[in-house]
């Protein structure tokens, strides 16, 4: 019987723990870190905490605007890869050895 008792709470100590995912003092550093780090991203691409509607738009519009930029970015950049990717693939196909034979 008296094993039972201290069973039972040993259990409800780990309970905060075991629901926390670790002591809370590391799970509230954690948090910390982790609220810094999301706020250095939000900050680096333009949302404002004070006015989350308005610089949700805001990115919207610039992803927008941006896309369809890198998209004929992304054409000419293509191209220009081709360029020097196929014919070393037309030389490597010409004088290459066969190969599994």
């Amino acid at each position: 019987m008296p094993n039972d008792v201290q069973g039972f709470a040993g259990q409800q100590q780990r309970r905060p723990v075991r629901f926390l995912g670790g002591t809370p003092l590391a799970v509230a550093l954690r948090l910390i870190l982790l609220s810094i780090l999301v706020g250095v991203v939000l900050a680096a691409i333009g949302f404002d905490p004070w006015n989350i509607l308005h610089s949700i738009r805001m990115l919207f519009q610039r992803l927008w605007d941006l896309g369809f930029d890198a998209i004929t970015g992304c054409g000419a950049n293509s191209c220009s890869a081709a360029v020097i990717v196929i014919p070393i693939w037309l030389l490597m196909r010409i004088f290459g050895t066969p190969r599994g034979r």
